[in-house]
């Protein structure tokens, strides 16, 4: 790659994290101003999963990921308005304001979700990757999920399936190292995920998940695998959350010494200063290119919260628009067009 294609790239994707970044700030903001109601659960400090993964992808691939999703909803070209009339409960959200944080979903970019139940998402993908199998269709399925989803179920059943009907899943586990509260190492025996996840005769490993750089090499090779085998593919990205689970945690399991810790990884910065030690910026150009961006950022986002603002609530007719009654059958929900 040339230079000016290097410092392409290395701006985009630092301009997509602080993107993220800056929304999930500002999304912490209205929940205490009673904006945003219900949970809401932040992915400060794994942006780089977020911009790496989904920035790799083709427009048909498709994605499943967790109730932790705005960044890959922002990252996968969710528009910003949409998202947050989603956050707000308005009928111009993404989901039509019935999902709220934890169900963001555009099918129209192949995005499935915002799953709230933990691993929920996990055999969503792999009825797509089936239906994809099934068709001919060469996109892969991707699915983003914690290490506590690793622990379910549905994780072992999900994996042992795309194993062995050869799925084109590519399975990207974003360790963070807690499940809720509680620590990798008292949930889980045998700590190393990617070696336990190739028992299930997968190609696994371990990825950087604080280096954006590191995160997309290793879904572009990751992707190039699955495409060419049909096989499934497993990514353990190793990233850290520095805000509590979810807004109504109190965060009293982690010491404080341990977030500022990873906090000097924090992949922002990185970003910015790999951009001067490559010699593609001076220090000086990062901080005002950064300072630009964040005002452009900030000014989507004041227009995506006034435009929320004044987006209508679901009419209380239209609450039962999905439902259909049928004779020996009452009640049955019929799936949204």
């Amino acid at each position: 790659m040339t230079r000016e294609l290097f410092l392409e790239l290395y701006t985009g994707l630092l301009r997509e994290m602080l993107r993220i970044r800056r929304f999930e700030e500002k999304c912490a903001e209205l929940y205490s101003l009673t904006k945003i109601r219900g949970f809401l659960h932040l992915c400060i400090g794994e942006e780089a999963v977020a911009v790496g993964v989904v920035g790799a992808l083709s427009e048909t691939d498709a994605i499943v990921s967790t109730y932790r999703e705005h960044g890959h909803a922002l990252a996968r070209g969710v528009p910003m308005d949409s998202v947050m009339a989603e956050m707000f409960g308005r009928a111009t959200g993404c989901s039509g304001g019935r999902g709220g944080s934890m169900h963001l979903f555009d099918a129209s970019r192949r995005f499935y979700g915002g799953n709230a139940i933990v691993a929920g998402g996990l055999p969503v993908a792999v009825g797509l990757g089936l239906a994809d199998h099934l068709t001919g269709d060469p996109a892969v399925t991707v699915c983003l999920f914690g290490d506590g989803a690793f622990a379910e179920g549905e994780f072992h059943e999900s994996a042992n399936l795309a194993a062995l009907w050869h799925l084109p899943v590519l399975f990207c586990c974003e360790n963070n190292r807690y499940a809720m509260g509680t620590a990798l190492a008292r949930e889980h025996a045998a700590t190393d995920l990617a070696t336990r996840a190739a028992a299930y005769g997968m190609v696994a490993w371990s990825v950087d998940g604080m280096d954006v750089l590191a995160v997309r090499e290793a879904t572009e090779r990751a992707l190039a695998y699955v495409r060419s085998s049909g096989r499934p593919c497993f990514l353990e990205l190793q990233t850290y959350r520095f805000r509590a689970h979810s807004m109504y945690d109190p965060d009293r399991y982690r010491e404080k010494v341990e977030i500022e810790r990873w906090k000097e990884r924090d992949p922002i910065p990185a970003l910015g200063a790999r951009l001067v030690g490559e010699g593609l910026m001076s220090a000086a150009d990062v901080e005002a290119w950064q300072e630009q961006v964040e005002r452009e950022v900030d000014a989507e986002i004041t227009s995506a919260i006034a435009s929320a603002d004044a987006a209508p609530l679901e009419p209380v007719e239209d609450l039962t628009r999905f439902l259909t009654t049928r004779e020996g059958d009452p009640g049955r929900i019929e799936a949204m067009s």
